[in-house]
């Protein structure tokens, strides 16, 4: 991208910084009003006749066009896929390496693509490379699904499938803490509660006295003699 002085043309077609038409004039005077603007003179279409050029910030234009490749970029890895690779004929062991592979991709949130390549005369038998993939997708089934039905493209067949869990960097939910003494917990123990401790209410030193009131028997006074006259 040439930038002032470095453009040699000797003329340019000028836009101006709010994108009006300025028309077509000599390189030199398109330069000079650049910099009466405190400009840059940016060459921004270079195969055009004659080239077209604009004032701008170079340096912020600079910037911009950065911002927008990284994003570019960003937006490109989000829809790439983790492939993991199968043949008709994989052995047992090979296959629950794959489908072990395929899981841990699919637990830092990636989607995968799962190809099945046929050689020779292994294209005459489709079916097998799709009930091999039904095979791998009943084994990752708590982790990913589906997202189409296998596809046959030239000697391969392929599936792709979508993460059932949060991509990775995205926090959990932050589990509910323990109530402090003294606070109702809407609820009994919990199944990972230690054994043996019960709940804060039943140790609470303000139900102890109601505890023993309760417990203990109730005092009746024997009723007085009747007296009787001399």
């Amino acid at each position: 991208m040439r930038v002032n002085q470095m453009i040699r043309i000797p003329q340019v077609r000028v836009i101006d910084e709010e994108g009006n038409q300025l028309g077509v004039m000599p390189t030199p005077r398109a330069l000079e009003i650049a910099q009466e603007r405190g400009l840059d003179l940016v060459e921004v279409a270079p195969m055009a006749s004659p080239p077209v050029t604009r004032f701008l910030d170079f340096g912020q234009y600079k910037y911009e066009l950065t911002k927008r490749e990284k994003e570019a970029k960003r937006r490109q890895r989000s829809v790439t896929f983790k492939e993991v690779r199968l043949s008709p004929k994989i052995g047992i062991g090979d296959f629950e390496t794959k489908v072990h592979r395929a899981i841990e991709f699919l637990e830092e949130g990636d989607r995968i693509k799962v190809t099945v390549r046929f050689r020779g005369r292994e294209l005459t038998h489709p079916e097998l490379g799709r009930n091999l993939l039904a095979k791998f997708t009943e084994q990752v089934k708590d982790h990913g699904v589906a997202e189409r039905t296998p596809v046959l493209e030239g000697k391969s067949m392929f599936i792709t499938m979508a993460s059932t869990h949060k991509p990775k960097g995205q926090d959990a939910p932050a589990k509910p803490g323990r109530p402090a003494d003294g606070e109702a917990s809407g609820h009994g123990p919990s199944e990972g509660d230690a054994p043996g401790i019960q709940p804060p209410a039943a140790t609470s030193p303000a139900l102890q006295p109601a505890a023993r009131s309760a417990s203990k028997p109730v005092a009746i006074p024997a009723p007085e003699p009747a007296t009787t006259g001399e």
